[in-house]
């Protein structure tokens, strides 16, 4: 049987009877100062003397700031520029000066132009693509990045893409030195290819926290992009439109009634929809009997829905059917048989005939609307 050692004995003698005494710790004692290197080692500085080339990130910025997808397209552009490649970040809207200093010197942008009448919150989607255009114009860049967002960026991207038939990569979540590669087919695919004219990253596609700095100079643009910033053109806004829910797909619908055996009189099932501006949906029976088309069928054979309300009229509820509505958040049900099996699947049941359950709910609807008490 061995013997366990000690491990924190403090000698040790050998068969030799040599004595060996543990080692000896030296206590070191750091400043202030010394503490803080170490924790937050400093940066060093990109310099660049004369740029041979430059890299164009163009952002918007939110209330004098810029967010950190702006500030992950910089960086982007930071980690691919050479040693003779000047980082140039563009901010359309206004800019606090501390930023300059701080975000932007940090995210590794070498030079800094404002254009601060272009705010992402007015529309002017011709003014911006003329000021940007003038700019390339100016640099001359070598590539171009941007935040592929909803405040701007992405569609005045898409714009200057479309513009001056650039190559061009969107929804770029892996970038290197030598290929941008984006999400296909839901995610479950990468489309690679070599890196292009335009870049429009995806947000967290890199880090913003860089081991160097960039010096962030701001420099004035050119007279004729302040000019081209400037103009003026009047957009109206025409508010949404809608769309007439039998023109939308059962798959996109949010609301869906639903026709079975049950249903003898499919207008009045048409006027019930329209009242709810709800889409139209059927059982198999009833497209295998040629009343509905073949699009509208719901189940297993057909459609598989996702509506918040499903009103489910004069369907027994078999089982492919069920399977069709499974995801539906609330199931109504309007049957003459108390036991059907739609009955244990929706949240509220209606025992009646189904055209006189449908001829009182248009009655009752169109009273609301009109504020009929």
């Amino acid at each position: 049987m061995t013997t366990r050692i000690n491990p924190h004995r403090q000698a040790q003698v050998s068969a030799d009877d040599l004595k060996r005494e543990p080692a000896t710790i030296k206590r070191i004692v750091l400043s202030k100062a010394q503490i803080a290197v170490e924790a937050h080692p400093a940066k060093w500085l990109r310099t660049l003397s004369k740029p041979k080339a430059r890299l164009l990130v163009i952002a918007h910025s939110d209330r004098g700031a810029v967010d950190d997808h702006a500030l992950q397209a910089i960086a982007a552009a930071a980690i691919l520029a050479d040693a003779e490649t000047a980082v140039v970040a563009l901010i359309l809207g206004e800019l606090n000066d501390n930023l300059i200093n701080e975000s932007l010197k940090q995210a590794g942008a070498d030079e800094v132009l404002v254009l601060p009448s272009l705010d992402f919150q007015v529309f002017q989607p011709d003014i911006e693509l003329s000021a940007i255009l003038s700019m390339i114009e100016s640099l001359k860049p070598s590539r171009i990045f941007m935040p592929d967002n909803l405040i701007g960026d992405g569609s005045l991207g898409r714009r200057l893409i479309a513009n001056k038939q650039l190559t061009a990569a969107t929804h770029v979540i892996e970038i290197d030195a030598n290929h941008v590669a984006s999400a296909q087919t839901g995610g479950s695919l990468l489309a690679i290819s070599e890196l292009p004219e335009v870049i429009l990253l995806s947000p967290n596609t890199v880090e913003s926290e860089l081991p160097f700095t960039g010096k962030a100079t701001r420099i004035e643009a050119p007279k004729i992009i302040i000019e081209n910033s400037q103009n003026t053109v009047t957009y109206q806004d025409l508010g949404m439109q809608g769309s007439k829910a039998e023109n939308i797909a059962l798959e996109d619908a949010d609301f869906i009634v639903s026709a079975g055996n049950g249903v003898q009189n499919l207008d009045t099932l048409a006027n019930l929809a329209n009242a709810l501006s709800a889409s139209i949906g059927a059982s198999r029976v009833v497209t295998d009997g040629g009343r509905l088309p073949r699009s509208k069928q719901v189940g297993a054979t057909g459609k598989t829905v996702t509506a918040s309300t499903y009103m489910a009229i004069g369907i027994s509820g078999a089982v492919q059917h069920l399977q069709g509505i499974k995801d539906c958040r609330h199931v109504i049900a309007i049957n003459k048989d108390a036991s059907a099996p739609i009955i244990k699947r929706a949240d509220l049941s209606i025992i009646g005939d189904a055209e006189e359950v449908m001829q009182a709910l248009i009655a009752e609807i169109t009273k609301a609307k009109v504020g009929a008490p």
